[in-house]
């Protein structure tokens, strides 16, 4: 049908006085009734203090009160477990440093620090910058009190290390499943005399009865390391190398997470190295190979539903990314993985 003076008049009667807060679709309008106020006004995202995702901020102690909370952001400014480049005790800083990610997730169609009741609570408190068994104990601690209110914790790293006591608290039930996306498998031994580096955490809680290896799906990995791996498959952990990704294709990928962590309570654990060095340079053991943003992305999308109970995005090392775009595609995930939160059983049955 040929453009008419009657449909731009139209268009002009819906939109010449609209503010950018209203919408025809009664969907859109939902989620921009949440965030723009009269007039067509939202809040500057270069303004106010920096958090995690823009969430609202909450300073909390051993005694706050969080029960009211779906989600508890929070950083884990830490890398004594690195073996190569440190650095990512500056990640939870450079997240913050990152505007503008969300509020919208288009492919999921939700507003989740909109739409759950989300806080950042600021960093773990550690007694010491320089021991790593007091760091660790330190986090599970925090993460403990958290979880013991019944809030999903959602963690920014620090290096890979953080997620076994972390793990501590959210299995502390029963061992649970995970969606790991990483260059690495981190299931190695001890190295030097220490079990608990970067490179181990997976291991160390599959043997402390906190991960079930068979509901634990390992994604993304590669490079020279392989040969010390073992421990993954040998436990029964399901291990997409990167370089099957392309033949196998996502949605085989994702198909087959499903299937291997099941309806049961499930970690999401994201390392930046995932991704090839193109998307982030900025960390500690960058692999060539790695997965694009847009192939991480339909990964985490992917899961959509599962009933997750905790994620971490680790190993954001900024000081190897004057660009920042490790930081910006590190928040990226970080609220790809907040999203799917809103949808886990584990929320909605609280």
């Amino acid at each position: 049908m040929a453009w008419s003076e009657t449909a731009l008049n139209e268009l002009r009667e819906k939109f010449a006085d609209a503010t950018g807060g209203e919408l025809q679709n009664p969907n859109f309008q939902r989620i921009a009734d949440k965030i723009f106020s009269e007039g067509g006004r939202r809040p500057a995202p270069y303004s106010g203090m920096p958090t995690l995702l823009d969430a609202p901020h909450r300073a909390v102690d051993e005694g706050t009160d969080l029960s009211d909370l779906d989600v508890a952001l929070y950083g884990v400014p830490m890398d004594l477990g690195v073996t190569n480049r440190n650095g990512s005790r500056f990640g939870p800083r450079a997240l913050r440093a990152i505007e503008r990610v969300g509020p919208y997730n288009d492919a999921l169609d939700c507003a989740p620090v909109h739409e759950m009741a989300v806080a950042d609570i600021g960093d773990v408190p550690f007694q010491s910058r320089f021991d790593l068994a007091q760091s660790h104990a330190d986090i599970e601690k925090f993460v403990n009190n958290i979880v013991a209110q019944g809030v999903i914790p959602m963690a920014v790293g620090g290096d890979h290390s953080i997620s076994h006591p972390i793990l501590k608290a959210v299995a502390a039930n029963g061992p649970v499943g995970m969606v790991h996306i990483d260059a690495h498998c981190d299931t190695g031994g001890s190295y030097e005399g220490e079990k608990f580096h970067h490179g181990g955490p997976f291991r160390n809680a599959v043997l402390d009865g906190l991960l079930d290896p068979e509901r634990v799906i390992q994604i993304g990995i590669r490079g020279a390391a392989k040969y010390i791996w073992e421990f993954s498959e040998i436990s029964g952990m399901t291990v997409v190398e990167a370089a099957s990704i392309t033949e196998t294709g996502i949605p085989d990928i994702i198909r087959k997470a499903r299937d291997v962590i099941g309806d049961g309570p499930t970690y999401f654990s994201f390392d930046i190295d995932s991704l090839d060095p193109a998307f982030a340079p900025g960390t500690g053991t960058p692999e060539v190979g790695g997965l694009t943003t847009r192939e991480a992305m339909a990964l985490i999308r992917g899961m959509k539903g599962a009933n997750f109970v905790g994620g971490d995005v680790v190993e954001v090392a900024p000081a190897y990314d004057p660009t920042t775009n490790t930081a910006q595609n590190g928040a990226q995930m970080f609220f790809e993985i907040l999203s799917l939160m809103q949808f886990s059983p584990h929320r909605t049955s609280k």
